[in-house]
């Protein structure tokens, strides 16, 4: 049997076999882009390069990405819907297009993986006659064909909307086509809501059927989108063929192709189990948990589910440089650890437990990523003292109950609320111990009712922060975020002169208001410090320093010129490095692998009179600290 690893690893190889060049995975945490917390999906780190940007490694590239989406936290606790998943994923930058790619893709899911055909069905777009935007017939008439290579009928059949298909249902197809579903822009589906500027165009995604009856309270019939588990989606090609224009939709002058399937999917699909917990690189968490807690997984599903999940989500974050903290990405961490440790709670784990299960983890991916083997220890450390301090909070709200019971305070579902979101105290819990306790209570219905009021409330106004706080456009392509984008660079710089070569990069956001910067050092930068730091790129501005960049061998980049880059952070076999120099001088003051993009010469970083001021400076996380600056 073929585990999930395997099929990583057949991807990357078959894929190389035809052309592509194996590129590595991007951070989970997203480099200068301010419009998203997290990677979230494989294409998200290429979108330069589909929107004309020349790559490096070519037209042909293949991944397997990390991802994150922190929106499914409340989803997981079923069969599929996980926060951490990878993306398997290759691009066609103006090569290759719809024959090629659905054609191996096919030969993947069938010649290498063994996955069944008469198990496979897919989706293409009906078009949209008002957009002139024609049915996908091209794909549908390929996915015919290739059917047919293994002796499959492939019926077409028209759904036009999602919702409409639980009405008609599946009608003995196996080529589908849907209206908005099968619709590809940065937007919400549909040519309607596409952006001007945007590329775009028509998708097909492919489903596998697993051996279970259609719950109905989805809906009266089942059809491939159907949410009731029965199909699950494990690969979608995008096929990006149009521009939005003010006039309409134009075609590209050079098509893409953007590939994603779900390894965890997909790995599922292999041994044939609509519960994907139960492959490779999931169940052996799993596994661990029933030997710690002396309680099985059958029994003790979703509690294992989430803690599985989360954990393996949390890792990889912390193998990528992020600590928990309160705020942004180190909040989302926070809260899947301490989701997780709630959790725990329901198996009888009250003891520390992560040290025990995070190296379960580690060790299902230090083969193929060897990050996280050179990254173990410090994992280990970081989810511990984040355990150890949250059974503090525990602590402190077990106090709390005890005071509220001793002054006979009944406990009220704003109580339950302060306990949960103050202190981290599960609401489980605290009934459990008010119960306990003897303490009086309002009715579990009441309870339950006013916490949840108080819960959504949260959300919307953590909903309206996100809004507020990760505004701007993608990758930072505004003058305004090249401007800061290469102030974050003399910073950089900066700072390593001012406090010490210790000083390395670990993070950082730009938006067009701003730059934020997070690096290593032990100890609050003095007024002092920042104001030379201050000095030194103020005066750096004022050399005009000519900026320019040129692509090396990673190896030559970093050991033998010296070129700085980001902790965490992994590349190929090229590198692209930025350098500012100023004229006659022998050595660039700052000398950078970066993506872009940047000022042409930084006096373009004055223009109306501005200069670079920093205007906070503050503890991220243990041993981090964040700076932002301004130009005013």
């Amino acid at each position: 049997m073929m585990n999930a690893q395997d099929i990583r690893n057949k991807y990357l190889k078959f894929m190389e076999a035809q052309g592509h060049v194996v590129i590595p995975r991007a951070l989970v945490v997203p480099q200068n882009d301010p419009s998203t917390l997290f990677t979230g999906s494989g294409m998200q780190p290429l979108i330069p390069y589909l929107l004309g940007e020349k790559h490096q490694n070519g037209t042909r590239l293949v991944d397997s990405q990390t991802c994150l989406r922190a929106q499914d936290i409340d989803e997981v606790g079923d069969n599929r819907h996980t926060t951490f998943f990878e993306m398997l994923g290759n691009w066609s930058l103006g090569d290759y297009f719809k024959k090629e790619q659905l054609r191996w893709f096919f030969e993947f899911l069938v010649g290498e993986v063994g996955l069944d055909p008469e198990r496979l069905y897919v989706t293409c777009c009906s078009g949209f006659p008002e957009f002139n935007v024609p049915k996908d017939e091209e794909s549908a008439e390929l996915w015919t064909d290739l059917f047919k290579e293994q002796g499959v009928d492939a019926k077409k059949i028209d759904i036009g909307s999602e919702e409409n298909g639980y009405q008609v249902g599946e009608q003995g197809g196996r080529i589908f086509f849907y209206d908005k579903k099968n619709w590809w822009n940065r937007g919400t589906a549909g040519p309607g809501t596409t952006a001007i500027g945007d590329p775009c165009g028509p998708d097909s995604e492919v489903f596998y059927l697993f051996d279970q009856p259609h719950d109905t309270k989805w809906g009266p019939k089942c059809h491939p989108n159907c949410d009731c588990g029965r199909f699950m989606e494990i690969g979608n090609s995008v096929f990006m063929e149009y521009l939005r224009t003010d006039k309409g939709f134009e075609k590209l002058p050079a098509k893409n192709v953007d590939f994603g399937g779900g390894l965890e999917r997909i790995a599922a699909a292999q041994i044939n189990s609509s519960d994907v917990f139960k492959i490779s690189i999931l169940w052996p968490i799993i596994e661990a948990l029933e030997k710690l807690s002396g309680k099985n997984y059958d029994s003790h599903t979703e509690s294992m589910r989430v803690i599985a999940d989360h954990l393996r989500a949390a890792t990889f974050l912390a193998v990528d440089g992020i600590t928990p903290s309160n705020k942004e990405q180190g909040y989302v961490m926070r809260r899947l650890v301490r989701r997780a440790i709630r959790k725990a709670f329901d198996l009888g784990i009250e003891q520390n437990f992560l040290e025990e299960i995070v190296p379960v983890i580690t060790n299902l991916y230090k083969d193929d990523y060897p990050e996280v083997d050179a990254g173990v220890q410090k994992v280990v450390e970081v989810l511990a003292r984040e355990e150890k301090v949250f059974r503090q909070t525990l602590r402190s709200g077990q106090k709390l109950l005890e005071r509220m019971h001793k002054d006979e305070k009944a406990l009220t579902g704003i109580d339950l609320f302060r306990l949960y979101d103050t202190y981290g105290y599960p609401k489980e819990l605290a009934l459990e111990e008010a119960q306990i306790l003897g303490m009086k209570t309002h009715s579990i219905e009441n309870l339950m009712m006013v916490f949840d009021q108080e819960m959504q409330k949260q959300r919307e106004m953590s909903q309206t922060a996100a809004k507020g706080t990760f505004k701007g456009g993608l990758g930072g392509q505004t003058e305004m975020h090249k401007k800061y984008h290469t102030a974050t660079h003399l910073m950089y710089q900066a700072l390593r002169q001012v406090l010490g070569d210790h000083v390395v990069q670990n993070g950082s956001n730009i938006t067009e208001e701003r730059l934020r910067f997070d690096f290593s050092h032990p100890e609050k930068v003095t007024p002092e410090q920042i104001a030379e730091v201050e000095k030194i790129v103020n005066e750096q501005i004022g050399k005009d320093l000519k900026v320019s960049f040129a692509e090396y061998p990673t190896k030559v980049a970093r050991e033998e010129m010296g070129a700085l880059g980001q902790f965490g952070d992994r590349y190929g076999e090229t590198v692209k490095v930025y350098k500012m120099i100023a004229d006659g001088a022998e050595k660039p003051f700052s000398f950078e692998i970066c993506g872009g993009p940047h000022v042409d010469h930084t006096l373009q970083l004055y223009e109306d009179g501005k200069k670079f001021k920093i205007i906070k400076e503050e503890a991220s996380s243990a041993g981090i600290r964040r700076i932002k600056a301004v130009l005013v």
